[in-house]
């Protein structure tokens, strides 16, 4: 049985709202939260890797950050699982908005006595690691919120609005950095987790199950093991977490080097970087809306070898590209391949995880996945801003295109229709 679901104004305890999503009280300001949560990882995304170069003039620096940042989230995701299962999950989710609000609103307060790099490497690791509890509680919530039934509708509303926002987000970031500067676009940021978290203070989940109690739970380290072993256990998920490993650490540090592309070796200025990154998040909307359709006539298999394939391509050619639009079709191409594929992979996951165990898996899952990722990004800076974008962004992406092709020798390629 799911552990949380719609709570009925009666206060009992009931199963999932049969009705519409769209009737759906408590889903709907849940849309809007997360929605809300996700425009302002998106103004993140932007803003800061826009300080630290406005700043240091360097992509390793930036380069470093995401590193720095990333690492934080892959040690908060060996815990979060387990600490997702312990608490109250709404009140979990609020905590997590209202810390990032404070910790992005104290960079513009210091950055009107001058940049304070330092700060940057202190309030982005604490954000990520939040930001991963988050994100494993959301994950956890959404079925227990919609049920089986509704699951896939469910999960393609919540990607399409949060590619929505992902479009604003860089847009809106890139127009208030270049009009007031980066520092004023992390203010914005901290005010749409603020207002974030008001929305989920309205949701209303039902309470956790009897025998879901932290008093009948093993340890932390027992728990991570207990997802390490599904994830093993399971062929299709097993192959997807090594080949995602080995992505993640080719791709993390794509944005740093697709913004300093822009303004480095194009000469381009905020503006434009924020509107090259709103064409990718159109991108994301596009694989959003066609996910599902695609891996009804493909099957995921195909489906997700196919979309890393594309990305491979698509990031080849970044770093050949001379002209923004482009830099934009490129970029919005790679989104919306990594989009499909992300989705595909999530939602098999959440299909074949037993509802008891989703946290814990979806925690080893991100924790192996992303256990690279942050020297990848380090390694990928690092390369551009001593031999540039073109050679890297080559490398890279042919890199990206062997792991596709290595897929096919695995049973994802046998998953067929699954």
């Amino acid at each position: 049985m799911t552990q949380e679901a719609h709570r009925p104004r009666t206060g009992r305890d009931a199963g999932p709202d049969p009705r519409p999503l769209w009737r759906q009280r408590d889903f709907g300001v849940f849309w809007t939260a997360q929605t809300l949560s996700v425009l302002g990882d998106s103004f993140a995304l932007v803003a800061l890797p826009l300080l630290v170069l406005e700043a240091t003039g360097s992509i390793a620096r930036m380069g470093l950050l995401t590193a720095v940042g990333g690492a934080a989230a892959v040690v908060a995701a060996v815990f979060a699982g387990a600490v997702v299962d312990r608490v109250d999950r709404r009140r979990l989710l609020i905590g997590c908005d209202l810390v990032r609000m404070v910790l992005y609103g104290v960079i513009p307060v210091v950055w009107l006595l001058g940049p304070q790099i330092w700060l940057l490497y202190v309030v982005l690791p604490l954000c990520e690691a939040v930001g991963m509890l988050f994100a494993v509680g959301y994950v956890t919530v959404v079925r227990g919120l919609v049920g089986t039934e509704q699951l896939t509708e469910a999960n393609g509303r919540l990607n399409a609005t949060a590619a929505a926002a992902g479009v604003l987000g860089p847009l809106g970031a890139g127009v208030v950095a270049a009009w007031s500067g980066p520092a004023a676009a992390v203010g914005v940021d901290a005010a749409s987790f603020g207002v974030s978290a008001a929305c989920m203070v309205l949701v209303r989940l039902r309470s956790r199950a009897a025998d879901d109690t932290p008093g009948k739970r093993p340890g932390l380290w027992q728990d991570l093991r207990t997802g390490v072993s599904f994830l093993y256990g399971h062929p299709v998920l097993r192959a997807l977490t090594v080949l995602l490993c080995a992505f993640s650490f080719l791709t993390l540090g794509l944005n740093d080097l697709v913004i300093y592309h822009l303004k480095h070796d194009l000469g381009h200025d905020d503006g434009t970087v924020g509107t090259v990154m709103a064409a990718g998040a159109v991108g994301t909307i596009a694989g959003a809306l066609l996910v599902a359709r695609v891996r009804r006539r493909l099957g995921f298999g195909r489906t997700w070898t196919g979309s890393v394939a594309v990305c491979g391509l698509a990031f080849a050619g970044l770093g050949w590209a001379r002209d923004v639009p482009v830099v934009a079709v490129l970029s919005a191409a790679f989104l919306a391949c990594v989009g499909m594929a992300g989705t595909c992979s999530m939602s098999l996951r959440q299909e074949v995880t037993p509802e008891p165990l989703l946290g814990r898996v979806t925690s080893a899952y991100w924790t192996l996945q992303y256990s690279a990722a942050p020297v990848g990004a380090a390694v990928l800076t690092w390369a551009a801003e001593r031999h540039g974008t073109t050679p890297v962004a080559l490398v890279a992406g042919a890199a990206c295109v062997l792991i596709a092709v290595a897929a096919l020798f695995t049973p994802i390629r046998r998953s067929g229709r699954t």
